[in-house]
């Protein structure tokens, strides 16, 4: 698979309001704490791989209604693939191109998501330098997804103790990125 990085294109939001209304549909009647466009489209100025990120936030209680509920409508529960407190959902479509997950409040995946949209919102030095990373990944030969994402790992590491979290939720997150580190 062929890693993209494009600039940073202003129906990106647009494209997150779209697929936030109909999660919003597909949850109906469910409570449920927020909708959060996250990842690197949600980052104004930021090139991105053109893939929507959002997390649908809920309680330990609201997890399993609020997945069930976006299965009925044709996403594909995945599962955790490794991170606890966040449950993948393959989309039913690519209009837009997206990831959903369904996220715990106050989880350390949410927590990191948020940490580095709102992060970088506000660090114009940080978002430059994370956005030539991810073109000279992109751009190597023979990227794999995998590389892709263990290659930005120090530079998110920055970005996360800038927010504020921990060494141990550090390397909690590095874990994740890394596995076979």
């Amino acid at each position: 698979m062929t890693i993209v990085v494009v600039p940073y294109d202003d129906d990106w939001p647009r494209q997150y309001e779209r697929v936030a209304a109909d999660l919003r549909r597909a949850l109906g009647p469910l409570p449920h704490l927020g909708i959060e466009h996250v990842g690197s489209t949600s980052v104004p100025g930021l090139a991105a791989k053109p893939v929507v990120d959002v997390d649908v936030v809920v309680t330990p209680e609201q997890a399993t209604a609020a997945v069930a509920a976006l299965v009925a409508v044709g996403y594909v529960d995945e599962g955790e693939r490794g991170v606890p407190g966040r449950t993948s959902m393959r989309a039913p479509d690519r209009d837009p191109h997206r990831h959903v997950y369904v996220c715990v409040d106050g989880s350390l995946a949410l927590r990191n998501h948020l940490a580095v949209r709102d992060r970088l919102r506000v660090d114009d030095e940080l978002r430059d330098e994370y956005a030539a990373v991810k073109r000279a990944l992109a751009a190597a030969p023979g990227m794999d997804s995998d590389t892709y994402v263990a290659g930005k790992s120090d530079l998110l590491q920055r970005v996360l103790a800038r927010a504020g979290l921990t060494a141990a939720e550090l390397a909690a997150v590095r874990a994740a990125n890394e596995p076979d580190a």
